[in-house]
């Protein structure tokens, strides 16, 4: 069932502040969320009187400590790393889609992985989706672990060195390594 869009209307600084901080309420967003869920509500987003709106309300919530983007993503950060136990890269990729500043991110992301050995990281990922050791030969499944970590965020080095651990063949690693580019 698909949900219906939003009505625009010509909201007041004061009812599209109570729809803003509804909307924090429900879960933390980022600056760029905010306000693209405020321009799907806003009669004449495009115009300036609405731009003008919205940032008023942005500045108003910025002021009042509602909405920061490196405290989320500094939370975010932490999340990703201790509960889903993604890679740095996944977590950089998911904060630029959010819309975060490339130095807020930086930030955020080197205090989360610091001192996070990567290679740890990596293996605490395998044990919490319960992938084993590929079976002697089985290039198919060590190509697939090999995708896996590296859409988790891992990179390649950290990857072959989990593989060679697991005394993948040569061969399967040599394989790797030359489509991995």
């Amino acid at each position: 069932m698909a949900f219906p869009r939003p009505k625009k209307k010509n909201y007041s600084e004061d009812e599209l502040y109570e729809y803003a901080v509804g909307a924090l309420a429900r879960r933390m967003r980022t600056v760029a969320e905010l306000k693209r869920l405020m321009r799907a509500r806003v009669e004449e987003a495009e115009s300036e009187y609405g731009q003008t709106l919205i940032e008023l309300v942005i500045r108003r919530l910025k002021d009042q400590g509602y909405l920061n983007d490196s405290k989320y993503a500094a939370y975010f950060s932490s999340l990703r790393r201790d509960n889903q136990k993604l890679g740095r890269r996944r977590v950089v990729t998911e904060l630029k889609i959010k819309g975060v500043h490339g130095d807020v991110i930086d930030q955020a992301v080197d205090a989360a992985f610091e001192g996070v050995s990567e290679e740890k990281q990596a293996r605490d990922y395998l044990g919490k989706k319960r992938i084993a050791k590929p079976k002697k030969g089985d290039q198919k499944a060590t190509a697939r672990i090999f995708r896996q970590l590296a859409r988790a965020g891992f990179g390649s080095k950290t990857i072959f060195a989990i593989l060679k651990k697991w005394d993948v063949d040569d061969e399967t690693l040599s394989v790797l390594e030359s489509e991995s580019g």
